[in-house]
């Protein structure tokens, strides 16, 4: 196996576990809104309970409050995790670039020099990668069951992988 080959398992490491970051954060959103939910749910209740000794204006507040703390919470909850999904994405992005870069000057450092001490290393190290690289994606299907399980039907978390910009790039080059 050659560095390239262990660059692009290592770039589709670095993807699942994007992906498996994603399906949490997936999950966290949906499990905030279920809260929101829950909330809104529970204060209509005891609105309603208590209604008989509430002054008209102040069921009025009680709901306009209500309603307000809910917006609020909403839209941070909003904000806070397509700015996570952000992160996580550029991070994937930066990440890949790197391997990328490393397995490009790998190349380059063998050419070179003639020392394949490099995909030695690789052709070493890439079967444990590529059972990492495989427990990772067990770890991102079940991540990605769990946000399904949270959120019902409202959540649309990473289901198939995409290729990587290695991968890209390759084909790319190839072409």
């Amino acid at each position: 196996m050659t560095a390239k080959n262990l660059s692009t398992v290592a770039s589709d490491l670095i993807e699942s576990y994007g992906n498996t970051a994603k399906n949490m954060i997936d999950a966290y959103r949906a499990g905030g809104e279920r809260v929101v939910t829950l909330l809104e749910q529970r204060w209509n209740s005891a609105l309603k309970e208590s209604r008989s000794e509430l002054t008209a204006e102040t069921a009025k507040n009680a709901r306009a409050a209500q309603a307000a703390f809910s917006a609020y919470y909403t839209k941070g909850l909003t904000l806070t995790t397509s700015g996570a999904q952000q992160v996580v994405t550029q991070l994937v992005k930066l990440a890949e670039t790197g391997v990328e870069r490393a397995a490009a000057n790998a190349a380059l450092f063998e050419e070179k020099t003639g020392a394949n001490t490099l995909t030695n290393l690789a052709a070493a190290t890439a079967p444990g990668a590529l059972a990492l690289s495989k427990v990772a994606t067990l770890i991102e299907q079940k991540t990605a069951d769990l946000a399904s399980k949270i959120a019902g039907d409202d959540v649309s978390t990473v289901k198939a992988k995409r290729s990587s910009a290695f991968s890209q790039r390759r084909a790319a080059t190839a072409a």
